[in-house]
């Protein structure tokens, strides 16, 4: 029977609430090879050899380690080999010195180069971690503390960097070059397991981000504040982005306080009077682990020291136990973990008997007690066990049990995420995947192992669930009579005609049911299941995963609960779901490189064009979806949302660009000359668009004096262009037997319908210059390059930008665009209170009088608040009228965004019952629809009469003709 390593002495004191550790392995000087007590079997021979291979010098010892790692795991081996010599090198001394040697590369790194130098130590860091633990070289706590001292190292020389920058810039007042090692008053908070010293071996990092809002002057709050919010941003993007080097950490910034309305980085004294006034159970057990990482330290221990009465009370806390309980139950019904336990896919952190039973046993006895005994404040899970056993709140055998089964259940969960560097806690579906898992562990009879670790897995389920409540079985809960006569129906549906289809849903109902009837409203919820299931072509493989993917059942609740456009689409794409169980559905949204050469690597095996086309659509389908459900469970916010759809358009027209290209080549020749670019326009050139938008495009290009194309059918520049132009657009909009893409609105392009549709850059300069109307220099305001020649698209954009700050200048600007404004009001007044898009002082409003400012400032600003914030700098409104016109966008802009997830048209709330008003509700931070609509009411008349002011800044009217193009 496998056994875990012994555990050795902590090297370290516990890292007990309100005190600073070393989270770095202690150091020996005894070398690696000498420290040797296991070592994993290759599952692929051929791949293990290849490691070994690498490494000719190794000793015999570490030649094993070596192999196995490689045989049992593609990143390590690909790790082995980047960074082969540096590893070499660590191999031969003490794994200490080489971690040391590892973070010590990041001493005095630029700014510029930091991304680069992160990324390098991940990569020794993560494989020399791997070969210690594989090894038994370190313990578990020394294999966490390597990859937190790595986390603590990412964050702290980020913020400090990113700090240094704004100083330099001057944008915290008061601040000099030596405020940036303290991060100018900014701290970050590590939670979770990076604040305990904890991190798996595929973590993301938890962190909350605060300053300390007393080292500013009233005048300079606003400037600090955002200030830090950027500072905030670039550390997370700096450290998570996937870039051809890999990425640092994933991170997650939802812990801090309601983080669907706050911003990314907050005041002290704002978080304060959150958590006094409303914090919740489960945010006082997640500060149990957090600890300050990067920044100002010192006021980071300032606010912990604050929070102690809210974390810790006074009395015994008894009542932790029913909301532990209770948050137990809502995760096991939030993840569809509470079934039989199986090893088959089975979550081995949420799953029963996983780590997060033990973690929460553990913290709920610190709650409850914590408050009279500061020595039960460990952060670690380890820690809290034996100062729990040593205080006699728990039995010491207790104690010692949950501890070695923490101890194995991470080294499985490690072993899992070690394989390709995957966030994952599931075990495997087959018996292959054991297999390679028991030989990661160092077991050659994999029946064994999985007993043994089913047994664990039991012994903890059996040592955790008394202490919350007896278990839970799901019965078919009973039903209104008009309830039974809808699920009665269903067995006439498509998907149910098939035995093999009745017999798997037959076991998922009662637990579908009995989720419904939890639902904000029941019967809503199951009308739309209803709608949902009568969609469905076929069931046996959608019935399927949700029997083995129970949280899907809570996924699709959750949709026909609150959004039926999105449980229309599933009925029709069933297939997303293998995106959904895929992995990474819920991790961090990748950049725009990312997803573009994800989707260019799709199609580049994909020979046939039309195959192409289905594929494209096929992958934005799973991501569209994706962005959709990140969205409806509050993931991410209306804001992040809207970038998430314009970077996944982007990467589309970027990834299919090309091939519609060497398709229409293989006709008629390359593209004569430059080639083309293809420009987006509106909300798709502002990078911002939501789930339903369409896009606005431009192709211009430049034939450079080549006058036909050199194909077996041949064609002058101009019509090929054209005619590229169009096989484009139909690559985007042609329904296929996968759908369609986008609808696309080339109406922008110069002469709107009668120009052609695509232009020759000499012809789109003259025009620009000369011809056109300055609602055309408005909207290419918002123009940006989305695919095609990358420097010719550099050279639109300098003459883009010239041209802003010389037509800004004319005396006619504001007439033209008052009468432009005038015209819009006239043709789309407005459709009722719920319309946010056309109306006074509403969307479309507020958009054409930032583009006014962008175009007057003669900047090159595309995002509306970035255009206003312009426009307030130039002086054309002033600091009053930004912000009521950021104020006013930013609800209308909430208020579309999730009523475009929710419907195609948002005429009346009650269309869109319980679950979508309580979302509408959510994303826009009211209390009720009534609130709701006088504030809307209210902010839309302060901004009609702020845009009413910024346009009658004018001394004449401009007669304005039809045009046939204007939009």
């Amino acid at each position: 029977m496998w056994q875990a390593a012994p555990l050795t002495p902590p090297a370290r004191a516990r890292m007990v609430w309100g005190m600073t550790h070393a989270p770095v392995p202690a150091q020996e000087s005894r070398p690696f090879k000498a420290r040797l007590t296991r070592a994993p079997l290759a599952y692929d021979a051929g791949a293990g050899a290849d490691g070994v291979a690498l490494f000719a010098d190794a000793a015999p010892e570490v030649a094993e380690v070596l192999r196995g790692a490689a045989g049992c795991s593609p990143y390590l081996k690909h790790l082995m080999a980047r960074e082969q010599a540096w590893l070499a090198g660590a191999l031969d001394g003490a794994p200490e010195a080489a971690l040391s040697d590892a973070l010590g590369a990041l001493d005095g790194v630029a700014l510029p180069d930091l991304g680069s130098a992160l990324r390098q130590a991940k990569r020794r860091v993560a494989v020399l971690a791997a070969l210690a633990d594989l090894g038994g070289v370190w313990a578990l706590e020394d294999v966490t503390g390597a990859l937190t001292a790595l986390a603590d190292r990412a964050v702290n020389d980020t913020l400090a960097a990113l700090v240094g920058d704004e100083i330099r810039r001057g944008k915290l007042p008061g601040m000099g070059p030596d405020d940036a090692a303290t991060g100018a008053g900014m701290f970050v908070l590590a939670m979770g397991k990076m604040g305990a010293h904890e991190l798996n071996y595929s973590s993301d990092i938890d962190l909350i981000c605060l300053f300390d809002e007393t080292r500013y002057d009233a005048d300079s709050f606003h400037d600090a504040r955002a200030a830090f919010v950027r500072v905030t941003r670039k550390m997370m993007s700096l450290i998570a982005d996937i870039t051809s080097e890999g990425y640092v950490f994933r991170n997650d910034m939802r812990l801090r306080p309601d983080p669907s309305v706050t911003p990314v980085c907050l005041s002290t004294d704002a978080a304060e009077r959150y958590y006094e006034s409303i914090g919740r159970t489960w945010e006082r057990a997640a500060f149990i682990k957090a600890r300050p990482c990067g920044g100002d330290i010192a006021a980071g221990w300032k606010f912990l020291r604050t929070l102690t009465p809210f974390v810790w009370r006074k009395h015994l806390d008894f009542a932790a136990i029913q909301d532990a309980h209770d948050m137990r139950l809502r995760i096991r019904a939030h993840k569809g973990y509470g079934g039989k336990l199986v090893l088959d896919g089975h979550n081995m952190k949420l799953g029963q008997g996983g780590i997060r039973e033990i973690e929460f046993f553990t913290q709920t006895r610190q709650l409850i007690a914590g408050g009279r005994d500061p020595d039960l404040r460990a952060r670690d899970t380890v820690g809290g066990l034996r100062a729990l056993a040593a205080k006699g709140w728990l039995p010491g055998d207790v104690a010692r049990d949950l501890e070695g089964h923490y101890t194995c259940h991470r080294e499985v969960e490690h072993r899992l995420q070690m394989v390709q560097d995957a966030q994952t806690q599931l075990l495997p579906n087959s018996p292959d995947g054991f297999d390679r898992l028991a030989r990661f562990m160092g077991q050659g009879d994999t029946d064994a192992w999985q007993r043994d670790l089913k047994a664990r897995l039991t012994h903890v389920a059996e040592l955790t669930e008394g202490f919350f409540a007896p278990s839970e079985t799901c019965a078919r809960p009973a039903l209104s009579d008009k309830a039974e006569t809808l699920v009665a129906g269903w067995r006439s549906y498509p998907a149910l005609r098939s035995d093999r289809a009745r017999e798997v849903f037959a076991r998922v109902e009662p637990e579908l049911l009995s989720r419904m009837q939890r639902a904000a409203n029941p019967d809503e919820a199951l009308g739309q299941f209803d709608r949902f299931l009568s969609g469905l072509p076929a069931g046996v493989q959608v019935f399927s995963l949700f029997e083995a993917n129970p949280q899907l059942i809570d996924l699709v609740v959750d949709i026909c609960a609150t959004a039926p456009r999105l449980s229309a689409y599933l009925s029709r794409n069933a297939g997303v779901f293998d995106a959904v169980i895929g992995g990474d559905f819920f991790a961090p949204w990748p950049d725009r490189a990312a997803l573009t050469a994800d989707l260019t690597a799709r199609l580049s095996g994909i020979t046939d064009y039309e195959r192409q086309l289905d594929a494209a659509r096929v992958w934005a389908r799973e991501w569209h979806f994706r962005v959709g459900v990140h969205h409806l469970r509050g993931l991410i916010d209306p804001f992040e949302a809207g970038h998430h759809y314009a970077t996944l358009a982007d990467a589309v027209l970027a990834g299919l660009w090309p091939c519609v290209v060497d398709a229409f080549a293989a006709k008629h020749g390359a593209p004569p000359g430059r080639g083309a670019v293809v420009l987006g326009m509106g909300s798709l050139g502002a990078g911002r668009l939501n789930a339903a938008s369409d896009l606005d495009l431009i192709v211009i290009y430049d034939a450079d004096g080549v006058e036909a194309s050199d194909g077996r059918r041949p064609l002058d520049a101009r019509p090929y262009y054209a005619r590229l132009t169009q096989a484009f657009v139909t690559a985007l909009t042609a329904a296929t037997a996968e759908g369609r893409l986008y609808e696309v609105d080339m109406r922008l392009r110069p002469s709107g319908r009668q120009g052609p549709v695509a232009t020759s850059l000499q012809a789109f300069e003259s025009y620009q210059r000369d011809e056109a109307w300055t609602w055309e220099h408005l909207a290419l305001s918002r123009a940006r390059a989305v695919a095609g020649n990358a420097r010719l698209g550099a050279e639109v954009e300098d003459f883009r930008v010239a041209l802003l700050a010389e037509k800004g200048q004319g005396a006619d600007v504001r007439a033209d665009t008052a009468a432009m404004r005038a015209r819009l009001a006239s043709a789309k007044p407005g459709a009722g209170q719920w319309d946010v898009k056309d109306g006074a002082g509403r969307l479309q409003d507020i958009e054409l009088t930032a583009q006014l400012c962008a175009l007057i400032a003669g900047s090159p600003a595309r995002r509306v608040e970035a255009q206003l914030r312009a426009g307030a700098r130039a002086g054309v409104i002033d600091a009053g009228a930004e912000g009521d016109l950021v104020g006013a966008y930013r609800l209308c802009w909430r208020l579309q965004c999730a009523g475009r997830l929710l419907t195609d048209h948002l005429s009346r709330m009650d269309d869109l019952g319980a679950g979508g008003q309580s979302l509408i509700l959510r994303e826009t931070g009211f209390e009720s629809l009534d609130a709701l609509s006088a504030a809307l009411a209210a902010s839309a008349a302060t901004a009609a009469a702020r845009v009413d002011a910024v346009m009658n800044d004018t001394r004449g009217r401009l007669d304005v003709e039809e045009k046939e193009h204007t939009p």
